[in-house]
């Protein structure tokens, strides 16, 4: 086979589907499943990092796993069902070379009489109504319970199910009913804070047995619409989970993606896609518009808008597809098309009208992937502080025009207009992407030198440099990360903690995916490429990296240089938590230059930085919290008896109320956001005005939500420390940015 790699180095979750139409294929295609089964089987023996054959021993590993990802929460399948399945556990190796898929075959026989077995249940106990006066408790965590050994305890465990979301509905239409006697009486205020409590004022007050009937048909609709969408898998979403299963024990990050799931990878790499710019959801049974992209082809249409439900689509003049009852991943199927194309959607409207709009399809950016910036000053202070937001390495490996490293530049070069003191380049939460990008925008701030090493299933290493003797920004730099900034973020903020060019700020580590996937197109060749629809792809595990000190970010991750407290430290979601992960190792140390211009002096910054902290409100309320769930995440069995419920919850709001983390910091003050915003969007004439009107909302929302950001405001602080040192001092004072 021909390799065909696109290097990738991400932390994602994506959408899979495999399904396209309303009535689930179950028919079994022998030929087909063994050729597809085969070839993947010899991609993941031959190209992935561990170079393992599928045998027996992965094949037992791999029906547990087959087992989480069809009936995860054990609410499903009884022991027995289990006990039957059990019988193909050694044989799901055998099954990708003969095509004979008796796992997947008696796996959907099972869940599908379980499925409807279980609508059954809902149909019956929700006639009767519960007891909430009852003593009794319900475990949620999948973890701590086993699979129940009779249908009468399976239903059982259904009535339980049924109860608890029947009850944390109750008491939550009790909530809304409490606000709304608060707020009858009010004068009316046209503000959007108000919005809400208006809205309330015209709904009618409801009596005990009212807000249960009401919590009682709420939840019945919700089980009804989730059984629907059970029976919709279609027999490729269950090979899709045979697939993965086999896949995730090479390593978590090596995945099947079926084509629709190839699809959205390639959408969420590069930021852009070919459709009309809405984004949807379900809504019992419906799909509605809850958001309109900017610049987008709805938005420029201006018929569409949000909460439209969208009824029906067609091609052009082609017969309409009804989307009532579809799942949202297959719905945009439909909607989704080529540029320049005309999809037409027949939508109810708010007020009860039908109207069909024509949208002519376009290229949608998908604005929250790309990098902004701001310039951001402490009230009263005359120290500017360049501040970039990256939420992922995105590349268009097609039009390599659209690449995270150019757009940083640009951000960059923006910034040094405004003659900013110092830039804070923030990947927190920023899952990776592409590895070319890690290295090229490691190159903006560094003369030159290696920048990550990549070392193959043979212990071959290559070095990835920089190459080019430009700088683009030399000034006072600090990088902030998270536990989720992982990959592409980790090599990084690991080079220029090496080079000593950052300083890094953040939680006690990254997430520590120290692995590069690559994209492998199943349907490469000649002959392969006539089987394209039913292919897709493997995202596989090829390479480990290393940080130039010879490091591996595996399990570890980056440890950075100033630490502040993670609201999430809790939460047991780092790589090291992954079952089947890599683990950690080094190599040799390469030769690099450290950065000579001035220094940091990280032991100074940092004591002033926990002196701060120690001392602030909002970061012991984070730790606080912290300490709260850390108690609180082994607790997962909840009562069903309504008193007890209603105690247990007051006192946990009232808890949470009091750990609430909700600042404003207004002495940040906040500019030049619009031409960061500008350089993705497409305004065509005609549309400025109503650009604008779109653009002050979301700039508001962007002030708001980095006034809000503790960690953020500690760092331009720290950031302050820095300019305050006399090596940084010396070297703007010799760059002409302060007088002497």
């Amino acid at each position: 086979m021909k390799k065909s790699f696109i290097p990738l180095l991400m932390l994602s979750v994506l959408s899979q589907s495999y399904a396209n139409e309303k009535k689930p294929d179950m028919t079994p295609d022998p030929k087909k499943e063994q050729f597809v089964g085969q070839i993947i089987k010899k991609v993941l023996e031959n190209f992935h990092y561990k170079r393992m054959d599928i045998d027996d021993s992965v094949s037992v590993k791999a029906f547990e796993e087959f087992l989480k990802r069809v009936d995860y929460a054990k609410q499903f399948l009884t022991a027995d069902d289990v006990k039957e399945l059990r019988k193909y556990q050694f044989k799901m190796d055998d099954q990708m070379e003969t095509g004979d898929h008796q796992l997947v075959n008696k796996t959907i026989e099972i869940l599908s009489k379980r499925i409807k077995e279980a609508d059954g249940y809902r149909e019956e106990l929700f006639k009767k109504g519960f007891d909430f006066s009852k003593d009794e408790t319900i475990e949620v965590d999948p973890k701590k319970k086993e699979f129940v050994k009779s249908e009468k305890d399976l239903k059982d465990q259904w009535r339980k199910t049924f109860k608890h979301s029947v009850l944390t509905r109750y008491i939550a239409i009790s909530e809304d009913q409490e606000d709304l006697v608060k707020n009858k009486g009010k004068k009316d205020d046209k503000s959007e804070k108000d919005k809400k409590a208006k809205k309330n004022k015209e709904e009618k007050i409801l009596t005990d047995a009212q807000m249960r009937e009401k919590a009682n048909e709420s939840v019945n609709k919700k089980y009804k619409r989730f059984f629907e969408r059970q029976l919709q898998e279609n027999r490729g979403d269950y090979f899709e989970k045979y697939y993965n299963s086999l896949a995730t024990i090479y390593d978590p990050h090596t995945t099947y993606l079926p084509p629709k799931a190839k699809e959205d990878f390639d959408i969420d790499i590069s930021g852009q896609l070919e459709g009309i710019g809405a984004v949807l959801q379900e809504d019992e049974g419906y799909i509605k518009v809850v958001t309109i992209v900017p610049g987008g082809a709805a938005w420029r249409q201006k018929g569409l808008e949000v909460e439209d439900v969208i009824v029906s689509v067609s091609e052009g003049d082609s017969e309409p597809v009804d989307l009532v009852g579809m799942r949202v991943e297959d719905a945009v199927r439909y909607i989704r098309g080529k540029k320049d194309t005309e999809v037409r959607l027949t939508v109810k409207k708010a007020d009860g009208t039908r109207k069909v709009i024509p949208i002519v399809r376009d290229v949608v950016q998908v604005g929250e992937s790309y990098a902004k910036s701001s310039v951001l000053q402490i009230k009263g202070s005359k120290q500017k502080v360049g501040y970039i937001y990256l939420p992922k390495f995105y590349r268009d490996f097609e039009n390599q025009k659209i690449n995270c490293t150019e757009d940083v530049r640009q951000e960059l070069r923006r910034l040094k207009a405004q003659k900013v003191d110092a830039v804070i380049l923030d990947l927190r939460n920023n899952g990776g992407g592409a590895l070319e990008d890690a290295r090229e925008m490691s190159g903006l701030f560094i003369k030159e030198g290696p920048i990550v090493q990549v070392r193959d299933s043979r212990g071959e290493n290559e070095i990835k440099a920089d190459t080019n003797p430009g700088i683009e920004y030399d000034g006072p730099l600090v990088v902030m990360i998270n536990r989720f900034s992982a990959s592409a973020s980790e090599i990084l903020a690991g080079a220029m903690q090496d080079y000593k060019r950052a300083l890094i700020v953040g939680g006690e580590f990254s997430h520590g995916k120290g692995t590069v996937q690559a994209v492998y197109n199943l349907n490469q060749g000649p002959f392969l490429s006539r089987f394209a629809p039913m292919m897709g792809a493997m995202k596989i595990t090829i390479q480990k990296f290393y940080r130039v000190n010879g490091d591996s970010t595996q399990y570890k991750g980056v440890t950075p240089d100033v630490i502040l407290p993670d609201p999430l430290s809790y939460a047991e979601n780092r790589e090291q938590d992954l079952e089947y992960s890599l683990p950690w190792d080094k190599v040799q140390a390469l030769d690099y230059t450290t950065w000579n211009k001035f220094s940091y002096n990280v032991p100074e910054v940092t004591k002033k930085s926990k002196d701060r902290v120690s001392k602030d409100k909002w970061f012991k309320k984070i730790q606080e919290n912290i300490d709260y769930l850390a108690k609180r995440k082994n607790d997962t069995a909840f009562t069903l008896n309504l008193d007890k419920f209603r105690k247990e919850e007051e006192k946990n709001e009232k808890i949470i109320e009091e750990l609430k983390v909700n600042p404003e910091f207004n002495e940040i003050q906040v500019s030049n956001f619009e031409a960061s915003l500008r350089s993705h969007e497409k305004i065509k004439p005609g549309d400025e005005k109503h650009w604008k009107d779109d653009f002050e909302q979301r700039k508001n929302d962007w002030v708001k939500t980095l006034r809000k950001d503790v960690q953020l405001r500690e760092t331009m602080d720290i950031v302050s420390d820095i300019l305050s040192g006399q090596s940084v001092k010396e070297f703007r004072v010799a760059s002409g940015l302060v007088e002497k």
